[in-house]
């Protein structure tokens, strides 16, 4: 033990050279003032699934993960729309799902936005309009953003959702 302390003694304290400034951070800070300045607070979001096959789902939730970490920049996924600011719609909507989501866009409070994720929410997809599908999410409820894509990458749902808060008409 005493050998290994005089080694401590003789060495010092070895550390590496400090990170460089991640930029990542910066933005998120920007990010999260420009949230704070058009809402006064974070962004909470409702998720519906109108019927879609789960590929939209998956990189919803890959907005939550470490990579994109949205609730580091103030925009929360919320269970009730009743305290949503925003309804992300997936899917073509099913007609099982139609006075679904109509009831939950009328419990969400005004100003509310609304974002289609994907193909099918966009244009109806590969189902379109037909007996079991009201086809486009847009069809049933007033679309804000549309996010084309089969399944849209995590980055342009985020693009969206940005723009969304921050068109003219929403300030």
């Amino acid at each position: 033990m005493l050998k290994t302390l005089n080694r401590i003694c003789r060495v010092g304290i070895v550390t590496e050279a400090a990170p460089p400034a991640d930029e990542t951070l910066r933005l998120r800070d920007a990010l999260q003032g420009k949230l704070r300045d058009i809402l006064g607070r974070a962004l909470c979001i409702r998720h519906v699934d109108a019927g879609s096959c789960n590929g939209c789902e998956l990189e919803i939730h890959a907005l939550n993960n470490p990579i994109y970490n949205i609730e580091g920049i103030g925009i929360r996924f919320v269970a009730s729309p009743r305290h949503a600011d925003m309804l992300l719609v997936t899917g073509p909507v099913s007609r099982h799902m139609e006075e679904a989501l109509r009831r939950t866009y009328d419990a969400t409070p005004d100003p509310k936005l609304v974002v289609a994720i994907g193909d099918c929410g966009c244009s109806g997809g590969i189902f379109g309009e037909n007996y079991a599908s009201a086809g486009r999410v847009a069809n049933v409820i007033p679309v804000d953003v549309a996010v084309a894509g089969c399944p849209p990458v995590p980055e342009r749902i985020l693009a969206a959702i940005l723009t969304a808060i921050s068109s003219p008409a929403n300030k």
